[in-house]
């Protein structure tokens, strides 16, 4: 394998090897694709964080089933690689499981080299299956075009089951209702502020007025009041860290009503 670089990304602590523990999480880069890594080798953990860490993606490394399950609660993950064999654990049914609650991208690492195996892997629902040893170089590519295909099928709207949204570093996770900025720092939000937030992200930029606004963002009584819009973007600028004067990612457009001003990812 090719030699490994300094490691930029989260990996688990290797003393906690195996535990079952959730690790400490990656820290948000830019919004950069978010990669998943679960290897019970830890050489492997440390080569595939630096290697794909250095390549504008962030990832987090893990051990074993409890500590991936763990992490894809609390996070929103693009891709998983996953190795076949986990000590105790079967690779293909931590997969399984995954494709039968998400559509998740999944490259299956593995030493066995059988078709069957292969063939096996990829009916479950694995994108992409890589024998060990492999090429660093190999799997960024794969997990390259995976990525690209993606993206195809989110412009083309061929997938459902969104998940979170990433717009100027910062990403909401729709599950867990989390909002995380560029530093990796969790925001709480309010329903009120949950809302209206996902309403200007899911607008494709389109202006909304306040009786928009007020329909997709309707969650309590007391928050759903014509004025109230108002308030909620003046109480989301903040939590974004926005020049009032001059917001990037709420605008306001005068006399007709607001529209998010920067790129949006969705995340399926």
């Amino acid at each position: 394998m090719e030699q490994s670089m300094p490691n930029t990304s989260t990996q688990e602590p290797m003393g906690l090897a195996g535990s079952g523990t959730a690790q400490p999480e990656a820290q948000v880069h830019g919004g950069h694709p978010h990669i998943l890594v679960v290897d019970d080798d830890p050489s492997i953990r440390e080569l595939l964080a630096a290697y794909l860490g250095q390549n504008d993606l962030r990832v987090t490394a893990v051990a074993d089933g409890d500590a991936m399950r763990a992490l894809l609660g609390k996070q929103v993950i693009d891709l998983v690689v996953l190795d076949l064999k986990l000590g105790a654990e079967s690779g293909l049914e931590l997969a399984r499981r995954l494709r039968d609650t998400s559509a998740i991208p999944i490259v299956i690492l593995s030493g066995q080299r059988e078709e069957a195996d292969r063939v096996m892997a990829l009916e479950l629902g694995a994108d992409d299956y890589l024998t060990k040893p492999f090429s660093p170089r190999e799997l960024l590519a794969r997990v390259r075009a995976i990525l690209r295909r993606r993206r195809l099928d989110v412009r083309q709207q061929r997938l459902g089951g969104l998940r979170g949204y990433r717009f100027g570093g910062w990403e909401i996770n729709l599950g867990t209702r989390q909002l995380v900025s560029p530093k990796g720092h969790q925001s709480v939000l309010t329903n009120g502020e949950f809302s209206l937030l996902v309403a200007l992200l899911g607008a494709g930029g389109r202006i909304l007025n306040r009786a928009q606004l007020l329909e997709r963002s309707r969650v309590h009584d007391d928050e759903v009041y014509d004025r109230a819009v108002d308030i909620l973007i003046m109480r989301l600028r903040r939590k974004l860290g926005e020049d009032s004067a001059h917001p990037r990612c709420i605008v306001t457009m005068r006399g007709v009503g607001y529209r998010f001003g920067v790129p949006v990812e969705s995340i399926y």
